[in-house]
């Protein structure tokens, strides 16, 4: 037997080891050059592995979860008369049992994101019949919640397959953490267990920015480009955190060192599939209102489709967690270490407000922050908050020319 060992290569951004997210493939398998054989998690994203080689899969360096070296055996191939057959693929070795395929049908690499695969596979459900409209034939999430939602209504009629029974009661089982969630674990551990977090919560009343939102967007054609409340609360942000510059900044704890940043490259907490993902938009201070929602929508949506970029991953200086229609009336917000701060949006109600000595119907929303209490003091949260107050209940503050000194 002639044995052919895949190494894991370097990742790039000094990775010096990495974790096995998931395998694609088994002891056993007969698998063709540039066949995806699994992913990589590194602290950004889970990167796709190509078998350099065709060959039969002799030996695994582990399972999901465990910590490979860069340069360690990754996956051992038997290379014996395996190679490129044509149309018909690899050719088994010889004297080796072969087994016959319903579709003999050359088949290429299917581009997709690991979290897409995965779920593919649990469904059983082969991604080459999934029509991609991604760039180069992608199939993006949308393509195959699309084709899920097109195959599970099924063929009805007499002959249709009896449904399953149901289950006996239900089952236990494990999960193991791995991957995105485990790095999401142990980073939330370690904020709460480094950070003395300060919590400060405020009650806003945004009538006249709904109001506001709802004109701007009467005058928007394209029902994709229509705002949302998270671009101004950004410039709102922005504008404060001139005056409280230590609420924009992160605590470099190796060398001690508390960096304050001039630009604002803003932090948008979003939850996907994966898991809880903080992509950045970048100098956020230099976009208009019509440029930040757009920003916003796009590093959001390619952080749940995973076509975002590592780099767009990295590098926030503050950031803005939202949970929409789920915001509750009061969070705690997590700090996103290196970062001193969150602001946390929750939902907004309209309720009975008194004003003037009357009674109003107004619209109110709470923003739950939270600080690094070893950097920025209570009062100096507390003071950021209330300017931004300021700006949401009167919005017009919020696109005044800044002042000069």
């Amino acid at each position: 037997m002639s044995e052919f060992v895949f190494k894991l290569p370097d990742l790039g951004e000094g990775t010096v080891e990495s974790e096995i997210g998931e395998w694609f493939i088994k002891v056993g398998d007969q698998v063709s050059e540039e066949d995806v054989v699994g992913t990589m998690m590194t602290d950004k994203a889970a990167v796709e592995l190509s078998s350099p080689i065709s060959g039969t899969v002799t030996r695994l360096a582990g399972e999901p979860g465990d910590i490979i070296a860069v340069g360690a055996a990754l996956v051992v191939f038997d290379v014996d008369g395996a190679t490129v057959g044509g149309p018909s693929g690899p050719i088994a070795p010889k004297g080796a049992p072969t087994t016959a395929r319903p579709d003999t049908k050359p088949k290429g690499r299917v581009m997709t994101s690991p979290a897409v695969r995965r779920k593919a596979r649990e469904a059983g459900i082969d991604l080459a019949a999934v029509p991609g409209t991604g760039p180069g034939g992608r199939v993006t999430r949308k393509d195959f919640e699309a084709f899920v939602a097109g195959t599970s209504r099924g063929p009805s009629g007499p002959n249709a397959p009896a449904s399953a029974p149901p289950s006996a009661g239900p089952e236990s089982k494990e999960i193991k953490v791995i991957g995105l969630r485990r790095i999401i674990a142990e980073r939330m551990a370690a904020a709460t267990r480094e950070v003395p977090h300060f919590t400060y919560v405020e009650e806003i009343d945004i009538t006249e920015l709904e109001a506001l939102r709802k004109h701007l967007n009467s005058k928007k054609t394209d029902s994709v480009q229509r705002l949302t409340l998270l671009p101004f609360l950004g410039l709102a942000m922005i504008r404060a955190l001139k005056d409280f510059p230590q609420c924009n900044a992160t605590y470099d704890k190796d060398r001690n060192v508390l960096l304050q940043h001039g630009a604002v490259h803003l932090g948008i907490a979003t939850q996907t599939n994966d898991g809880l993902k903080v992509p950045v938009v970048r100098h956020a201070e230099l976009l208009s209102i019509d440029d930040l929602a757009s920003a916003i929508r796009r590093v959001s949506e390619a952080a749940r489709d995973n076509s975002i970029k590592k780099e767009e991953l990295t590098g926030s200086t503050i950031t803005i967690t939202s949970l929409g229609k789920l915001g509750g009336i009061v969070s705690t917000p997590v700090i996103n270490m290196p970062e001193v701060s969150i602001i946390g949006v929750n939902r907004a109600v309209e309720r009975p407000v008194v004003m003037n000595g009357q009674v109003d119907v107004r619209l109110m929303m709470n923003l739950s922050s939270s600080f690094d209490h070893r950097f920025v003091d209570g009062y100096d949260g507390a003071a950021m908050i209330q300017r931004i107050r300021e700006m949401l209940e009167h919005p017009a503050m919020i696109f005044l020319p800044a002042k000069t000194s």
